[in-house]
């Protein structure tokens, strides 16, 4: 006889839920909170706890961007873009996005400039990020947008003068056509 598996979902789950009392969601919740680093960064997101909730987030990027190579660490562009599509499912804040697209802006062109990183996926993987963080920082108010615009020239100019396959040219493109100029 032959076991069928059973795969359960939100649905599944929420109606479980539904049968908690006020006290036992929070001892639900103050569980998970306790499970993971991952579950607290989100929470801390979501409720707008603490410090700098992106510290987490930003904590990956640059682990994941920015290796140490002398430990033979490897990059993963795939981890780093987790950490900022974990970000958005855990909070709504826009530029809290913004500001995670141009740290990696920063962080994936600096790793390159600085260690030499000629990886042609990596690259392609940092011009796509800057046209994402450009769509990102247009839609924010003029007062929140204005050092993020800054620090991307300043990610643009970087590329223009270190990197090849025509990431800077893309990016200057890109800013060019983004910022009407």
């Amino acid at each position: 006889m032959t076991t069928k598996k059973t795969t359960h979902s939100w649905s599944d789950a929420k109606a479980k839920l539904a049968a908690f009392d006020r006290a036992g969601l929070l001892g639900l919740v103050q569980d998970l909170y306790a499970a993971s680093k991952d579950n607290r960064a989100f929470l801390h997101a979501r409720l707008h706890l603490g410090g700098d909730v992106l510290t987490p987030y930003k904590a990956t990027i640059d682990r994941w961007l920015w290796p140490d190579v002398f430990k033979s660490q490897d990059t993963s562009v795939a981890k780093a873009k987790k950490a900022i599509a974990d970000y958005k499912k855990a909070s709504t804040s826009a530029e809290g996005l913004a500001e995670l697209m141009v740290f990696y802006c920063e962080r994936a062109s600096g790793f390159s400039c600085e260690v030499g990183m000629d990886d042609e996926a990596y690259l392609s993987a940092l011009a796509r990020m800057f046209e994402q963080a450009l769509n990102a920082i247009a839609a924010l108010p003029d007062e929140q947008s204005a050092t993020l615009w800054t620090r991307l020239e300043a990610v643009r100019d970087r590329c223009k003068q270190h990197l090849g396959y025509g990431v800077g040219d893309n990016m200057d493109d890109l800013l060019a056509e983004r910022r009407g100029t």
